[in-house]
């Protein structure tokens, strides 16, 4: 994020940093600095074609949190006639226009080979969450939480659009149509994008992307509770101003109550013909077929172009490795109570019925 930005989301969380994670901080405004001038040099010479850039038919992967959207976007990035936005342009969108593919060919060695809580390859060019670029530009996301997660969560409204008035509701599709219009001049396709965080949100990004369709993946509901206590954990240890004391339980109830509400409303006002449900364990079970399946949900043509491509990723992870959880009755027990309509909407088996 450019200087300002950081500046402001300091002043709100009172500079409350831990002074084990000085370091981190002292890094970022360094690197805050560097993003304000070059977002200034980015527009100077990109400005125009950034305004000029159209966004054409995006789809947007929806899912909660570990359920399977980071995998179901891999797999479609096997589709040259699309562009994904990678980790560079998401996590530097003040830049990417200006050094972006140097930073992908000569600095891979400031990346991790392996995501810290799933073991996932990582890498400048894998396909990424373009909700941390929309941070990086200065709008708020529930990922702010990240940076101060013992302060009050900040602006748990923007998982779903509910409170937010509709002046900043344009704010915030306004940049990211910004950050799409940006990947677009760079890599002149249409997009794929993933974001959790867009699942409640999915009504809003309907109206504003009358083409855009949507792939929603859903997983069993006791996996994805307890990878996302496992994900808050680590990125927080990672990512972190502060050394976390959340046991997180309470915070992935409420973002999924919150975040499924949002996609319900939304989803009732959507074409079905622009929406295609899927679930992970049909993904990993079968991806060729499964693609396949989406594609002629979503009325999109040449899936056998692409089909190669899903048969290499699957070959190359058959032997990937997934984290297995443990988890008390109590805790099976209010997932079933307070996420029933899950579910039930997708297919999982109730074990009090």
């Amino acid at each position: 994020m450019r200087l300002g930005t950081w500046i402001q989301v300091l002043a709100r969380n009172g500079f409350r940093i831990h002074p084990l994670k000085l370091g981190l901080a002292f890094t970022t405004t360094l690197f805050s600095i560097n993003n304000s001038i070059s977002y200034q040099l980015q527009n100077l010479i990109f400005g125009r074609k950034i305004r000029e850039a159209k966004v054409e038919a995006p789809i947007f992967i929806l899912g909660h949190w570990r359920s399977g959207t980071t995998l179901l976007h891999e797999l479609m990035s096997s589709d040259d006639r699309y562009a994904t936005p990678n980790t560079i342009q998401c996590f530097a969108p003040c830049l990417f226009l200006n050094y972006g593919r140097i930073i992908e060919k000569y600095f891979s060695f400031f990346m991790p080979r392996n995501r810290p809580m799933d073991n996932m390859t990582m890498g400048w060019d894998k396909p990424q969450e373009d909700e941390f670029a929309v941070l990086n530009l200065g709008r708020m996301s529930p990922y702010l939480r990240m940076a101060f997660p013992n302060n009050p969560k900040p602006d748990p409204d923007f998982l779903d659009f509910a409170e937010v008035s509709e002046e900043d509701q344009e704010q915030w599709l306004d940049t990211l149509d910004l950050f799409m219009r940006m990947v677009i001049v760079q890599e002149k396709k249409p997009l794929i994008l993933k974001s959790p965080t867009h699942t409640g949100r999915i009504g809003e990004l309907a109206k504003r992307f009358p083409d855009a369709k949507f792939i929603h993946i859903a997983r069993d509901p006791y996996d994805v509770y307890a990878s996302t206590v496992r994900l808050w954990n680590t990125m927080d240890e990672v990512q972190a101003f502060q050394v976390s004391k959340d046991d997180y339980r309470e915070y992935v109830f409420d973002c999924f109550e919150r975040m499924y509400a949002g996609f319900d409303r939304g989803l009732a006002t959507v074409p079905p013909e622009r929406v295609c449900q899927t679930r992970y364990e049909d993904l990993i079970a079968d991806p060729i077929a499964e693609l396949g399946r989406i594609y002629d949900s979503l009325g999109l043509d040449g899936y056998d172009r692409i089909e190669p491509g899903v048969q290499s990723y699957a070959e190359r992870t058959k032997d990937f490795r997934r984290n297995r959880h443990t988890m008390d009755p109590e805790t099976r027990q209010e997932i079933q109570r307070r996420w029933r309509s899950y579910f039930e909407a997708n297919g999982y088996p109730l074990e009090d019925a």
